[in-house]
């Protein structure tokens, strides 16, 4: 008798492992609806140079951003400032006679000088704060007393002459006298 309930309970385990199989193709799990473990298990990690340009884009702040392009701008200021023709244009500025001459010459040297460096700017926003320190230092030069070249078809205006004194202070001492 306990042979035969060992063979039963045997036998039904044999049967209900084996019902467990589904035979039905839609409750079958489908191949392309499993992810690929071995390709999301590993995450992609960017190159440094990747890394690097993330940082260089990404805005750190007004001061952080303000000092990158202070140091971009020292960097270009060093590989300009000894170029020949730049100093032979700053040593014309110096040997200039007049006023006038000196303030032609600062804009001929401030246009090279910022025309070289903005040639060799990478950015858009050094480009621009270039562009804006040379208008700067253009608008230094203007003189406001003095008639701009645009203002050159305007009438000149007549002076008027000065009203005369009717007594001089040499002409009370000679009555005087």
């Amino acid at each position: 008798m306990r042979a035969a309930l060992f063979a039963g309970i045997f036998s039904a385990t044999a049967l209900s492992l084996h019902a467990q199989v589904a035979t039905d193709q839609s409750l079958q799990p489908n191949q392309s609806s499993i992810p690929d473990v071995s390709a999301s298990a590993v995450p992609k990690i960017p190159e440094r140079a990747q890394i690097d340009e993330i940082f260089k884009q990404t805005s750190l702040g007004k001061e952080a951003d303000e000092r990158r392009l202070h140091i971009e701008w020292r960097q270009l200021q060093n590989q300009v400032v000894n170029d020949s023709d730049i100093v032979a244009t700053k040593r014309a500025v110096d040997a200039a006679r007049t006023d006038l001459e000196k303030r032609e010459r600062l804009r001929d040297y401030y246009n090279l000088y910022y025309g070289r460096m903005r040639v060799l700017a990478r950015s858009s926003e050094m480009k621009t704060a270039l562009d804006q320190l040379k208008n700067a230092h253009l608008g230094q030069l203007s003189q406001a007393r003095v008639r701009h070249d645009t203002d050159l078809e305007l009438p000149t205006p007549t002076p008027t002459p000065k009203k005369k004194q009717k007594h001089s202070r040499a002409d009370k001492f000679r009555k005087d006298g």
